[in-house]
């Protein structure tokens, strides 16, 4: 049986962490992939979709070069923000797949890509306090909802401060990032 660990991030994961914990959770023949969720700004499928941007005479010509920008734009915001976590893996020796998908929720991307990869465990970051007002509705609390896999919530750099003394100090620790 061969182990698939999906790291899903926004790119503020921390990495050194992220490397170490997968280095020792993944057995010889695992498989790693990394999968970043983009959300392609509206303003972006506007001018795509604009009277005055036409390229090429046929609709199903503009229809194909307008897809081909958008996942261009998943592919280079995806590797920017991926890179930091490949980098850190691969120093240490750990091969991953990349994956970028485009969508607006961010926590069904993850589920299904999840499904798809037939993943064993999702790795990712938290951006509020575990047990805080709101953290149910925070991007991995979607996920814990929505996935029988194991989830590993990974809490990055503390907050600023002035965040933080607006909190009660008495639940639970601070989490900083969504993947």
């Amino acid at each position: 049986m061969t182990v698939h660990i999906l790291i899903a991030t926004a790119g503020v994961l921390p990495t050194s962490p992220v490397a170490d914990l997968i280095r020792q959770f993944l057995p010889e023949g695992g498989q790693v992939s990394v999968v970043t969720v983009i959300e392609v700004p509206r303003s972006f499928l506007d001018g795509l979709e604009s009277d005055s941007w036409h390229p090429f005479s046929e609709d199903t010509e503009r229809s194909d070069r307008a897809s081909a920008l958008v996942e261009r734009y998943v592919e280079e915001r995806g590797r920017k923000l991926a890179e930091p976590v490949m980098a850190a893996l691969g120093s240490r020796g750990i091969e991953a797949n990349p994956i970028f998908v485009e969508g607006t929720d961010r926590a069904a991307a993850i589920c299904e890509t999840a499904e798809q990869v037939e993943a064993d465990l999702i790795l990712m970051g938290a951006t509020r306090r575990l047990f805080g007002e709101g953290a149910w509705e925070s991007i991995s609390g979607q996920v814990m909802q929505r996935t029988h896999l194991p989830l590993l919530l990974v809490s990055g750099a503390p907050r600023p401060a002035e965040e933080r003394d607006s909190e009660d100090p008495t639940i639970g620790a601070h989490e900083t990032s969504d993947a």
